[in-house]
């Protein structure tokens, strides 16, 4: 079913709808369907900023916050005991930039000093919750309780002005906080590669591994409620894919490249494609970014003096894959059988059949 103008017209005449609402109404469909229609092959949308201006508020607030930053800090610590002056001063901090949010989030639709307020927000709650956690906590436990004050903030902060950004960072925020309570239980975090090797002091690339298909899940589910991205729920998934697919192909590949030998590179392999062929079907390149690094790695070990001509070949297969990505997903959604889910996902051009 759909709405004409007549319509609206008759509702407004009916007295059902203002002639205010019934603009509103007429502006929001025209710009829904301006996005539908600008959108080539419904490209994963990504902006950072809107204009120089943007930028041009992003310096002035960062200016600000630092000299903040600076003011409070150095009263804190002429004031002898800077625990409490800096938990206040975190607090003043937090309710200003939510302020100033409020403007430039809500009423302006402002896309970078939103980023950048979010960037501010999470520092100044990581500020008063390291506070928190050094009066609760023990020595071990400043981090994770600190970690969960400022994940907790930032859940707030997102549930209040829905900035997609901010759910990359309340991802984190609680990566670190499981991070932190997985060393809290005993086991000790000696080296980076301990967050995604699965075969050496795993618990912690467990962890890794389970935040990111939670993230996933999550990016999922905003993803097939706006399958034809024109809201920012589309935004919402664009920022928990970035950061968990780094967390789930890392933490695979990874350890089965560190494995070495044949069937290890041939599993590794297997898997990328599994990881391309998903990226496809779902129509989000982040999979396939977090990848690339491994093709690269393993073209190097199996092509031995021949790196820079299969380097070559990958790049020609990227750009080949980007500049027709429409007609390759169509065609591999076409041959994939029902399953749940699949009218959910972005829409896809069958590709064309031709006749003798």
């Amino acid at each position: 079913m759909s709405i004409t103008g007549d319509d609206i017209r008759a509702a407004v005449g009916a007295g059902k709808i203002s002639e205010a609402q019934a603009t509103a109404i007429v502006a929001l469909a025209d710009a829904r369907r301006g996005a539908r229609e600008n959108l080539d092959g419904l490209d994963e949308p990504f902006e950072l900023f809107k204009g120089f201006n943007e930028i041009f508020i992003v310096v002035g607030l960062t200016i600000l916050f630092v000299g903040w930053c600076g003011l409070t800090g150095v009263s804190a610590w002429l004031s002898g005991a800077p625990e409490m002056p800096l938990l206040v001063f975190a607090v003043i901090g937090m309710a200003v930039l939510a302020a100033l949010a409020g403007y430039f989030t809500k009423r302006r639709r402002m896309v970078a000093p939103s980023i950048a307020l979010s960037i501010m927000f999470a520092i100044s709650a990581l500020q008063a919750g390291w506070v928190l956690g050094s009066w609760f906590a023990q020595e071990e436990g400043i981090i994770i309780l600190a970690a969960a004050v400022t994940t907790l903030c930032l859940l707030g902060w997102w549930g209040l002005f829905r900035i997609p950004f901010a759910l990359l960072l309340v991802a984190l925020g609680a990566y670190v906080t499981a991070f932190s309570a997985t060393s809290l239980a005993g086991v000790e975090f000696r080296r980076w590669q301990d967050a995604f090797l699965l075969s050496d002091n795993a618990a912690f690339a467990w962890v890794t591994l389970a935040m990111g298909l939670l993230g996933l899940v999550l990016a999922l589910r905003f993803d097939m409620s706006d399958p034809h991205r024109v809201t920012r729920r589309t935004a919402q998934a664009f920022w928990l894919h970035v950061i968990s697919a780094p967390a789930i192909v890392n933490t695979v590949a990874f350890t089965l490249f560190q494995q070495g030998g044949a069937a290890a590179y041939i599993i590794l392999s297997g898997f990328l494609l599994l990881m391309a062929l998903f990226a496809i079907v779902i129509d989000r390149r982040s999979f396939l970014i977090s990848g690339i690094g491994y093709v690269v790695a393993l073209v190097a070990i199996v092509a031995e003096g021949n790196t820079w001509a299969f380097i070559l070949l990958l790049g020609v297969f990227l750009v080949a894959l980007g500049a027709f990505w429409e007609s390759i997903r169509g065609a591999i959604m076409a041959a994939l059988p029902r399953f749940p889910g699949k009218d959910n996902l972005p829409p896809w051009t069958r590709p064309r059949e031709f006749s003798a």
